[in-house]
Order: C-alpha cells, then sequence, then structure tokens
C-alpha cells in the first residue's frame, strides 16, 4: 500500500454551501463521496500530500425525491439506494438494472451516483441508461448553481466540463412519457460479474400502431472515450418499420457514432461486433 495518510489532510463539509465554500477557499482539494475509484487512487499514492474534501456528511444530498415529473436523485445516493427506491424502480427500471451490475454489494454500498458521474469513466454502467433517460445534472459552486445535460457533463476520458470549484448536486430525470414500446439494457464483460465493461448499453423505442419507429434512443459505453447516443441510428430509422433491410443499415451506422479501441479489456472489432449484435437484438425483439 502507497498511500500515505500521515501526509494527506481531510477537510469535512455538513451542507452544500460549506463544500462549495472549502472548494472555493482551496481548488485542489479532492472531492470525496463513495470512495470507490477513490481508494483505488489512493492506494497507488497518487494522492499523498493532498488535501481531501469528504463530502459524506451532506444529507441533503443522499436523498431520492420521486414527484410526478420524474425523479431527482441526490449525488450522494448510492447504487444501492437507487435499486430500492420504489420511484426509480418504476420509472427508471434501466438504471436499476445498472446498479444492480456494478461491482459486488459492498461496491454497490458505497458508490455514489454523483461520484460516478464525476469520475468520468467510459464504462460507466450507469451512463448508457442515463442518457437515454436524457438526465440533467445540476452542479454548485461557491458562485451560484447552473445545471448541464448529461451528455454534456463529460469532456474525455476521466475528464468533465465541471468548472473549477463546481460540485455535482443532483441528478435530475424526467418522467418518460408516454411509456415506451420496449427497453433495453446489456452489459458484456469477461466474466458474469464484477468486470467491467467491454460494450454497455441501454435503449427505449417507441412503435406506432403500424409497427414504425416514432421515437428510438439508444446509447453505448466503452465505445468511445465518453457515453455515446447512436444518433446516426437513431434519425435513419425515425418513421420508418423495422424491416431486415432498415434493421441492417442501422447496424451499419452505429459504426458513424462510436469509435472503440483496442485495449486491455478487448479489441475495437470485439466491442464493434458485440454492439452491432445488441442493437440488432433491440431491434428485433418483439417484448421488453
Amino acid at each position: 500500500m502507497r498511500g500515505s495518510p500521515e501526509s494527506m489532510t481531510v477537510v469535512s463539509a455538513a451542507t452544500p454551501r460549506q463544500a462549495a465554500a472549502a472548494l472555493a477557499k482551496n481548488p485542489s482539494n479532492v472531492p470525496l463521496a463513495g470512495g470507490t475509484d477513490f481508494m483505488v487512487v489512493w492506494n497507488a499514492g497518487l494522492l499523498n500530500g493532498r488535501a481531501i474534501l469528504d463530502l459524506s456528511g451532506i444529507a441533503a444530498w443522499k436523498k431520492i425525491r420521486g414527484k410526478s415529473g420524474g425523479v431527482t436523485i441526490g449525488a450522494l445516493a448510492t447504487h444501492s439506494q437507487l435499486q430500492s427506491h420504489p420511484a426509480v424502480r418504476r420509472q427508471f427500471p434501466l438504471l436499476v438494472r445498472a446498479c444492480s451490475l456494478i461491482g459486488a454489494a459492498a461496491i454497490q454500498n458505497r458508490g455514489t451516483i454523483g461520484g460516478n458521474i464525476a469520475n468520468a469513466s467510459p464504462a460507466g454502467d450507469t451512463f448508457p441508461p442515463l442518457a437515454v433517460y436524457e438526465a440533467t445534472v445540476h452542479l454548485i459552486s461557491a458562485n451560484g448553481k447552473r445545471s448541464l445535460p448529461f451528455l454534456d457533463v463529460f469532456a474525455g476520458v476521466k475528464k468533465t466540463n465541471l468548472r473549477p470549484g463546481e460540485l455535482i448536486e443532483a441528478v435530475e430525470l424526467p418522467a418518460v412519457r408516454p411509456a415506451p414500446t420496449r427497453v433495453y439494457f446489456r452489459k458484456v464483460g469477461t466474466r458474469a460479474a464484477q468486470a467491467l465493461s467491454k460494450t454497455v448499453a441501454a435503449g427505449l423505442i417507441w412503435l406506432s400502431r403500424d409497427g414504425r419507429v416514432k421515437e428510438l434512443r439508444f446509447a453505448l459505453g466503452s465505445m468511445a472515450p465518453t457515453v455515446r447516443r447512436l444518433k446516426s441510428v437513431e434519425q435513419f430509422l425515425k418513421g420508418q418499420k423495422l424491416t431486415p433491410p432498415s434493421i441492417d443499415r442501422a447496424c451499419q451506422l452505429l459504426a458513424q457514432d462510436v469509435s472503440p479501441i483496442d485495449d486491455v479489456r478487448s479489441t475495437a472489432e470485439y466491442r464493434m461486433a458485440v454492439s452491432r449484435n445488441m442493437l440488432r437484438q433491440f431491434l428485433e425483439s418483439d417484448h421488453d
């Protein structure tokens, strides 16, 4: 273990205002939420000598509020909380499914939605569901508050568009109305559980009575530096029936929206083939 606690200082915040003020005073403070990714970096000795801003005491950010117009999730809500919350389970089943596949129970009990987003991993399992549910991320700083569409949060691998001094306060999910005709979530990793994604997908589709696509939302993770909605595919299929030729073309167009790489977990060729198969599986399915 290379982490040296003696070299570090910890500042604790009990309210959002205290957290924003502490970060404004010392912008180099490292925000600490659930700590599941933080501890990996700390164990490597990469945080020695740093000041840590502990956010775990902010009770207001641990709440999940269901309402008729959707759900507002505090940044410190854990993956376990999301799985058990009635409003989230009822309205956003893809997010619940994604949370159930993040690590083991210990990780789900500690990991937070805000920390997950701030970590900005291309392989974030919650990201495709948040993308198709068109979430909004609410930010706070000593200068005030602002909001970003979920996809606009990310600037690259482990990079965000948060300004210096900003913290994630909450994630808002608007109600999905009318209900989709079909929904889809699938994660492909090296193992059936406790594995980082080679590719992860989420989809919603609305079909008219005659079988034409009224709206399609499909997102992929681990296929680009950030999570991606398949805009080319979505636009192509709008107004079309899901015939073998249209599905074939949609699967070809997937390459216009994502550009996977070879890395230690998988190859670009495998990722592309599996992602096309997942899109095809969703479009050809006649049930949830």
